[in-house]
């Protein structure tokens, strides 16, 4: 039994191996130079261990995808952990989750916009690496449309569609800017322009220093 337990976490740690170093291949010399060569060198593995836990690259880099999707969202759950239940405050520990050090990151726009550029042939991917992904786009939506409905706006439901659809394109927008010009972003700058939107939109609840109301 003992002998199964350690052969299991010794499986679970080659499987992250694999994954992670993936990840950072991707994220230092791009999607098309990450070869099976170059993932078992940095995770120090045996070729055969990605057939073993993967059955082929193309598995293991929508397990890597999937991998680093999830990795954001454990992120923005221990943001939305500790906030608040208005909706503003749940809006609030979105943007600042997505332009946080931990988040937004060299690696990660890195891994991301490369994962973006494969979405289109790959529809795996694509399910780990769209801005309008399902689970973030309900949160956004969901908090927009209690604020709209509280303070009877015309067609609550259609203010927060468009309301979901501005921050989503502000955010993926912020990591454009940042992955191009990493040395002059600011993460100030940025969740200033954000609230502008977001107190322009919903002044009872967001105000331009980036506090909610």
């Amino acid at each position: 039994m003992a002998e199964n337990k350690e052969n299991r976490e010794t499986k679970g740690k080659n499987r992250v191996a694999l994954i992670e170093a993936t990840l950072e291949s991707i994220a230092d010399i791009g999607f098309a130079r990450t070869s099976v060569s170059e993932i078992i060198a940095r995770a120090n593995l045996s070729r055969g261990m990605i057939h073993l836990h993967f059955n082929g690259k193309d598995n293991l880099v929508v397990e890597a995808a999937k991998y680093a999707s999830a990795s954001y969202y454990d992120s923005l759950d221990q943001l939305l952990a500790s906030a608040g239940p208005s909706p503003q405050e749940r809006l609030d520990a979105i943007v600042r989750s997505d332009l946080s050090e931990e988040v937004l990151n060299r690696k990660s726009v890195s891994i991301w916009y490369a994962f973006r550029g494969e979405a289109r042939e790959r529809a795996a991917i694509a399910a780990y690496s769209d801005t309008r992904d399902a689970r973030l786009r309900d949160l956004a939506y969901t908090a927009f449309l209690e604020m709209a409905s509280e303070v009877n706006l015309p067609d609550p439901e259609a203010v927060a569609r468009d309301a979901t659809h501005g921050i989503l394109a502000f955010l993926e927008g912020m990591w454009t800017d940042y992955l191009l010009h990493p040395e002059s972003f600011s993460r100030k700058s940025a969740l200033r322009i954000i609230f502008r939107f977001l107190s322009a939109l919903f002044p009872r609840y967001f105000n331009l220093n980036g506090s909610i109301v």
